[in-house]
């Protein structure tokens, strides 16, 4: 019997997407946690320290965000075999995502070592450069894992298993905060390593967490019918090849945005230290907000894929739809939650009467933001779950490069509305993704209906 846009589909279908997303938010807020635990405890060190743990986090950030994006495909293909009934084939798959886990991680540490060559044209303070490189040099070598890590994550969340991703994300951040407080103070004889210190155990957090999720694989019921260690395979670059072209797109998206950010951080910069500041906590609070539709669209990939796999292209724009409905209505709450106590969140962030006062006016402008993003970021996924991957990735870097960043400078530069002009050509660039997002998901799902 087909499926229908019914009032018992429609509860049905949040009802078992909402339980795929909760403990992904909890595991998203929790790695999000370990970057503010980096940089809130190396704050109690020197302000060099500081500025070098920014300085190469702000490398770390851009290289891991990309490897995400990158590793997404694993989530499509798993959910369309689950759908499918081919469980024999999941396995395979599995193995050979691995392989593609530790190519990427690895050409992810080579590019990362690369960027620290950035350095030298930012005009640093020499032990600031030298310690943002070497932060950057030790906590790559969590990369391979992370990245092996990512494709188990995506196989596990496709099968329904998402709550080991959000266990494993807490004793993630837990274990990096004990090892930061050892080695960023040298407690209990050991060495006081400052920001360094934090890389050394984020990079070994990776290699726990990848281990972590291998032991749940081995002892837990759920992973039976579809454990991918029962025997050993080669890496097959027919296979691997298709994996990268259906994830690179999704890598790019990811690695626009977050570029199209960091250089709106630094051109923001130019206007001096309040605008700076405020800056940075509107857009520090809009990130912590943004975890709940992106662990929304995590789901949807998850539902819209196992729906096309069983051939239900009805239920699978249901779920789209359901998707988008759920991100938007939390998007509604949050714009009129930060609309209404935007002064007391500034307030919460600095006691600068002066930053509090532009943070404030910032504000509106991200609650506005709230509702493109959290459109655009579940159609994309929404899209993603069909394997459709470089129509969103050309749609997002036209709103970011083609239209947001060009028009803040615009306003921001030109105009002289510093800051606000930045925010505004963020809202009306992520409004552009939102529009022509939801528009192609909406020709997607009823060409594969009508199909």
């Amino acid at each position: 019997m087909p499926t229908t846009f019914s009032r018992s589909n429609l509860r049905k279908e949040a009802t078992a997407l909402w339980k795929l997303a909760w403990p992904v938010l909890i595991g998203q807020l929790a790695t999000v946690g370990m970057a503010v635990a980096d940089v809130a405890m190396t704050g109690h060190t020197q302000a060099s320290e500081l500025a070098a743990v920014s300085t190469g986090a702000a490398i770390w950030s851009i290289v891991v965000v990309t490897v995400v994006g990158t590793m997404m495909a694993m989530n499509t293909l798993v959910a369309h075999e689950v759908g499918a009934g081919s469980h024999q084939r999941i396995p395979h798959l599995v193995r050979q995502g691995l392989w593609k886990g530790l190519g990427v991680g690895l050409a992810a540490a080579l590019l990362a070592n690369l960027a620290t060559l950035l350095f030298d044209y930012l005009q640093l303070a020499p032990e600031v450069n030298q310690r943002a490189a070497m932060f950057v040099h030790i906590i790559s070598i969590g990369l391979p894992p992370f990245a092996c890590y990512r494709a188990l994550y995506g196989y596990s969340a496709s099968i329904n298993q998402t709550k080991p991703v959000m266990v494993i994300a807490l004793l993630g951040l837990a274990f990096n905060i004990a090892v930061n407080w050892l080695l960023v103070f040298g407690h209990f004889g050991l060495p006081a390593m400052g920001g360094v210190g934090c890389a050394v155990a984020t990079g070994i957090c990776m290699w726990l967490m990848l281990g972590a999720m291998l032991v749940w694989m081995r002892m837990a019921p759920a992973y039976r019918a579809t454990y991918p260690f029962t025997h050993w395979d080669w890496p097959h670059w027919p296979e691997i090849r298709s994996m990268l072209q259906l994830g690179l797109p999704i890598g790019v998206t990811y690695f626009a945005e977050v570029s199209a950010f960091g250089a709106v951080a630094l051109l923001v910069a130019r206007f001096g230290v309040i605008e700076q500041s405020a800056h940075q906590i509107a857009l520090n609070f809009s990130s912590l907000v943004f975890m709940v539709p992106l662990s929304l669209g995590i789901g949807m990939v998850t539902r819209v894929g196992q729906a096309l796999g069983e051939g239900d292209a009805r239920r699978a724009r249901l779920a789209s739809w359901v998707g988008l409905g759920l991100s938007l209505a939390f998007a509604v709450l949050s714009a009129a939650f930060i609309a209404l106590f935007r002064h007391q969140i500034a307030a919460a962030y600095t006691s600068d009467a002066a930053v509090q006062a532009t943070c404030a006016t910032l504000l509106l402008f991200a609650a506005l933001f709230q509702l493109s993003d959290a459109t655009q970021v579940a159609a994309a996924c929404a899209i993603r779950g069909y394997k459709v991957t470089r129509g969103p990735m050309l749609i997002q870097l036209l709103a970011f490069w083609g239209f947001a960043l060009p028009l803040g400078c615009l306003l921001g530069l030109w105009k002289g509305m510093a800051a606000a002009g930045f925010w505004i050509g963020l809202v009306l660039g992520l409004t552009v993704a939102a529009v022509l997002l939801t528009w192609f998901l909406h020709r997607l799902s009823l060409t594969r209906l009508r199909a």
